[in-house]
């Protein structure tokens, strides 16, 4: 009976470790990435094209995306110019994002998550266009708003969509969803 019980609890804590090693891999890239589009100038304000936003797809595989994109995203808007509104609020998008396209993971079109694809670009144009807007120096007008929360989801959507999907079905094809994110 005893070795059952340790070997139920290695077990556990070898998932656990699992899910740490992903959420930090997944930290690592986001950030790595975004740092990328921050040396291109695409990272930030009411034009955004962070290639680490492809990465909102892996929710769909793995829960350990959920802290491991908020995290990334948290260190990647250390650079943000908007300062601690964009750590938080960026982050907070990020997270609610994450928390969405896993519960919503199994509704799928034509084997895609589109529920899941779709709600990065929801969250961060209605949370970063809120901010942006807010953060203006005419303070919050609608029209503004609405013009940056559709150029956020834009760009989002651009790369959710260009850069996510063909992300989602290479991991798919390679049957890396199988190899690395099994829990």
């Amino acid at each position: 009976m005893q070795n059952h019980q340790s070997a139920a609890g290695s077990r556990r804590q070898g998932s656990s470790v699992l899910f740490l090693a992903q959420a930090a891999v997944i930290a690592a890239l986001y950030t790595v990435l975004t740092l990328v589009a921050v040396a291109m100038n695409l990272a930030f304000g009411p034009v955004q094209f962070r290639f680490s936003e492809a990465l909102t797809i892996l929710p769909v595989f793995t829960p350990a995306a959920i802290p491991g994109l908020t995290l990334g995203c948290v260190l990647s808007n250390l650079w943000s110019s908007f300062g601690l509104a964009d750590i938080i609020f960026g982050s907070l998008a990020t997270l609610l994002a994450a928390l969405c396209s896993y519960w919503l993971r199994r509704v799928q079109l034509l084997g895609i998550p589109w529920l899941s694809v779709l709600a990065p670009v929801v969250f961060n144009a209605l949370i970063v266009g809120a901010e942006i807007t807010f953060l203006a120096p005419e303070g919050f007008l609608w029209p503004a708003f609405l013009a940056t929360a559709l150029s956020v989801g834009a760009g989002e959507l651009l790369v959710c969509v260009v850069l996510g999907i063909p992300l989602l079905l290479l991991i798919r094809r390679m049957k890396l969803d199988e190899r690395f994110f099994s829990l």
